[in-house]
């Protein structure tokens, strides 16, 4: 069997994010298990707040045509989320209005969410780490029809989580990590 292509995308631009961090850290743990793997950033596909009225207006932005279509070039994809506010940032939030509102020819709307599937991490400096996001973007998901594979990676104290080699240090979060990159694997392998 081949090996899948996985886009990894950190729901964060701010300067030493947390989950940017992350995302490079599950990106290696990709590469380690010998996928494919490619790690964007939100900054390069800028979008207008969605608004229907907009979209009526001008039509889908050419940045969430490209996303979607970078999206639909991989085999699976890991989103790796702040919580804000204990719910998702509107620039993933955003980002994935707009991508479920893209209909090229040949497909349905939203058949990018249907056809791959889906992984959610996220880091923070609480307790909590980022919980009610996974739980809220979960959601947003399984509401586009995504399938959101089960296992997922909350980085509770993000600050203090990496040794002076940018690697997890604690044997749970490690072990959450590869479970992670294990499942998504075996399921984009099995939806391919």
């Amino acid at each position: 069997m081949s090996a899948p292509k996985i886009l990894v995308i950190p729901g964060s631009l701010r300067t030493g994010s947390h989950n940017a961090r992350l995302a490079a850290v599950a990106a290696y743990e990709f590469a380690q298990a010998g996928v494919d793997v490619t790690r964007i950033s939100l900054a390069d596909f800028p979008l207008p707040i969605y608004d229907g009225d907009l979209q009526a207006k001008s039509g889908v932005p050419k940045h969430a045509i490209n996303l979607k279509r970078m999206i639909g070039a991989h085999h699976g994809v890991l989103f790796v989320t702040p919580e804000y506010n204990a719910s998702v940032p509107p620039l993933l939030k955003n980002a994935i209005d707009w991508v479920s509102r893209v209909h090229e020819l040949h497909e349905a709307r939203g058949d990018v969410f249907r056809n791959r599937p889906f992984a959610l991490a996220g880091a923070s400096q609480s307790r909590l780490g980022t919980a009610r996001a996974l739980q809220a973007l979960r959601l947003i998901l399984t509401s586009c029809h995504a399938n959101v594979i089960p296992s997922q990676l909350t980085l509770a104290f993000a600050d203090q989580a990496y040794d002076d080699m940018d690697r997890l240090k604690n044997e749970a979060d490690i072990a959450a990590l590869k479970e992670l990159v294990r499942q998504l694997i075996d399921v984009s392998q099995r939806m391919m």
